[in-house]
């Protein structure tokens, strides 16, 4: 620092030329060995988890030729090529199951997002007799697994004609508890003192619901939307057993059907696993905001 000099009582402080110093946010921890270590490692973690996905993207564009002849490279010596696409864009109806696994991840987004959340605000906010236990059952029946559930459900569509209709493939995956028990610890964290205040100018539960506990919840919602909907749209086993008319058929059963139908061929089915993933990939660049702000705020950051 220097001094330029006015007069005999007053002075004028100059900073000296320099580069500023950086300053940590507050709460904001150093860059030392233990952060470093942990980025090397997760780094690590992400390249073994894209590697197969790059590569299934690389056979995709490969002939049939260069994907079975075992060349480890990642172009084939024909080049990039898109017949594997064309072949499964030919060979069946790719459209029509991709909006058909659409229209039902949608539903059961939909339909799962409305009966968890109000499952949810009733166990938070409402107390009725057996409500504990009644909520110990939701929780243990995360445990079991959906699998177990597949013979008894599918005897239910039977008995409600339901097999090869939308809604035998909608309804069985719209009970989600886990879902349930994420919402209804968010709901815990919303401070009583707002509803109380709404209750007093007149609101009722339902608007109480709608109009504060709702907006306030976004962030939550908009995760269990993304993570129902992937679900929905990855489910293969309850498709295939329900479905059995191919203009019913979600995207993943489709496509396996196409490539049973005409043999295994490793670039066609690399391209099947593109195709399907694809929509997935769209969603979570669109809505990953919405995702991480969720899990790092809400049921799913262990808050």
């Amino acid at each position: 620092m220097s001094t330029a000099t006015l007069s005999p009582t007053e002075t004028i402080t100059v900073a000296k030329p320099g580069r500023a110093r950086r300053t940590r946010l507050p709460g904001q921890k150093p860059f030392g060995p233990l952060r470093v270590t942990a980025f090397v490692v997760l780094l690590l973690m992400a390249i073994g988890w894209l590697l197969p996905f790059l590569w299934a993207v690389a056979t995709a564009f490969k002939t049939e030729t260069d994907a079975a002849s075992g060349d480890p490279s990642w172009i084939g010596a024909s080049g990039p090529t898109v017949e594997a696409f064309a072949a499964i864009l030919s060979q069946g109806n790719v459209y029509i199951w991709a909006f058909n696994s659409l229209w039902t991840s949608a539903a059961v987004t939909a339909i799962t997002l409305a009966i968890s959340a109000l499952a949810a605000y009733a166990f938070s906010r409402l107390d009725f007799t057996g409500r504990k236990w009644l909520f110990a059952v939701i929780i243990a029946s995360i445990v079991v697994p959906p699998q177990v559930l597949i013979i008894p459900l599918f005897y239910q569509m039977l008995t409600f004609n339901m097999i090869d209709t939308y809604w035998g493939l909608i309804l069985p995956q719209v009970v989600a508890p886990a879902m349930v028990f994420i919402l209804k610890r968010f709901f815990d964290a919303i401070p009583i003192e707002l509803e109380d205040a709404a209750r007093v100018d007149g609101a009722s539960r339902l608007r109480i619901f709608w109009s504060i506990v709702l907006p306030l919840s976004r962030p939550i919602l908009a995760s269990v939307a993304i993570f129902v909907f992937i679900g929905a749209w990855n489910n293969f086993l309850w498709p295939f057993l329900v479905i059995n008319d191919t203009t019913l058929m979600t995207l993943p059963v489709g496509l396996q059907t196409v490539i049973s139908a005409y043999g295994v061929q490793y670039a066609q089915v690399m391209a099947q696993a593109v195709l399907a993933a694809l929509p997935l990939i769209i969603v979570f660049i669109i809505f990953q905001k919405q995702i991480v702000k969720g899990v790092a705020t809400s049921g799913f950051g262990g808050q």
